[in-house]
């Protein structure tokens, strides 16, 4: 049965060109300009899903999507803006929207955001699944552009072994979260949409069209926290939701956000709830796996950073710290992101009394509060109880997992690390990264 699409946009060269696309694609398309007429046209012919851009005079598309969902609750509505804020963006999902797109429009991720929205509607409606929307076939030349291409680094020829036996992930919905970041101290929050096969877990702003890829090439600072730059675009204390995405094995994910991954509670916890909120969907396209075929040592002074051969990726943490943290080893297998979620996402980021002044100096650490960071005198935790007898090398574990994500594939190795952090991380990945030229 021919699906109908409402496109909402008082620009009418967006209009024409977004009309052809699916049109070629066979959708039935039907058009309004303003806030007025969609609200006739969607009552007239009750389409099966509407692209709405949110800035039109008059009446603005959060408010039209308010109309929508008044008239029918599980409508698929699609908010495209292309000078909106995040807050804006969020606000739109809250409202119930399907997803957020920005223009200028992918064509790839209008289509695949189409085809999911149409899946949606099926599985409310009880019906069949709907055929899957196969992109390219319209014109080359239109004006829908594709911006995410261009940043993602291209894959380089392998000489350690690879395998391809996972399928690539990606979310099955957009989806919010709100939080405060630890170092900046900034309000923020987070806006999560799916992206097509090959595209790579990226991170951007809806004020601007420049995202930076989670890549290792594109590692700006590892004091304290991983952070990416890429142009204007920045994505700051990235480590545990890249632990998460990891875990979860999300291959290709947009992330909107101010600058930088709000804290939560210190820990991955609520990452690991959104991600499962939204659902995992497994793409088509095979997921490459580095797999190590010879031992990588790191040592410099007390530190030690190790990996070899292994069947899984596993990571043993040995960790010697003055009182009351104490020495703490254990051994973690990343199995499943159940095992993940129980034993790892919980542990929080920890920090000692005495550095919070040079902390404070650097203009660091201003996000953090006595319910999101585990604070440690010469004698005691002051401020907590542990949700776990180690949480403190879980936590260490924790950051490993997600820096080790920053080529955008698993590895397949056994890391043993020794008082190690962020920055050796980030070494050991570039050694792995030489291997796979």
């Amino acid at each position: 049965m021919e699906k109908k699409v409402l496109i909402v946009d008082d620009e009418e060269r967006v209009v024409q060109s977004v009309k052809g696309v699916l049109e070629d694609e066979g959708f039935r398309v039907v058009a309004a300009k303003s806030g007025e007429e969609a609200i006739e046209a969607f009552q007239r012919e009750n389409p099966d899903v509407t692209l709405l851009d949110i800035w039109m005079p008059g009446m603005d598309g959060i408010e039209v999507l308010k109309r929508f969902k008044g008239m029918v609750p599980d409508c698929q509505v699609i908010m495209v803006s292309g000078h909106a804020t995040i807050s804006t963006a969020m606000a739109a999902v809250k409202l119930g929207a399907f997803d957020f797109i920005e223009k200028p429009i992918s064509l790839d991720g209008l289509l695949m955001t189409i085809r999911r929205a149409l899946d949606r509607q099926m599985e409310l409606s009880g019906e069949e699944q709907p055929r899957e929307i196969v992109p390219g076939k319209a014109d080359s030349s239109s004006s829908i552009t594709s911006s995410v291409s261009e940043a993602v680094p291209p894959l380089k020829s392998q000489k350690k072994k690879s395998t391809s036996l996972a399928l690539q992930r990606t979310i099955k919905k957009s989806v919010v979260l709100y939080g405060t970041g630890l170092h900046s101290g900034m309000k923020t929050g987070l806006l999560f949409q799916p992206l097509p096969p090959h595209s790579g877990i990226l991170f951007g702003n809806v004020s601007y069209e420049e995202v930076v890829p989670a890549h290792l090439d594109y590692v700006q600072t590892t004091e304290f926290a991983t952070s990416l730059k890429r142009g204007v675009a920045i994505a700051k204390t990235i480590e545990h939701l890249m632990a998460v995405l990891h875990a979860y094995r999300i291959t290709n994910l947009m992330v909107k956000m101010i600058e930088e991954i709000p804290i939560m509670d210190g820990s991955a916890l609520e990452f690991c709830k959104i991600i499962e909120e939204a659902g995992v969907e497994e793409q088509e396209e095979r997921a490459n796996e580095i797999v190590i075929d010879r031992k990588i040592e790191l040592t410099q002074k007390n530190k030690s950073l190790v990996i070899e051969p292994a069947e899984t990726f596993s990571i043993q943490y040995f960790m010697d710290y003055p009182p009351p943290i104490g020495q703490q080893t254990l051994e973690f297998v990343l199995e499943s992101e159940e095992k993940f979620k129980e034993h790892i996402a919980p542990a929080r980021t920890f920090g000692f009394l005495k550095d919070i002044e040079m902390l404070e100096r650097m203009g660091m650490g201003s996000g953090g509060r006595l319910h999101n960071f585990i604070l440690v005198d010469d004698e005691k935790v002051v401020n907590t109880e542990l949700r776990f007898s180690d949480e403190f090398v879980r936590h260490k574990i924790l950051d490993l997992i997600g820096d080790f994500y920053l080529l955008n594939r698993p590895v397949r190795g056994k890391v043993t690390a020794h008082l190690t952090g962020h920055t050796d991380n980030i070494a050991m990945m570039r050694k792995i990264q030489e291997g796979v030229r």
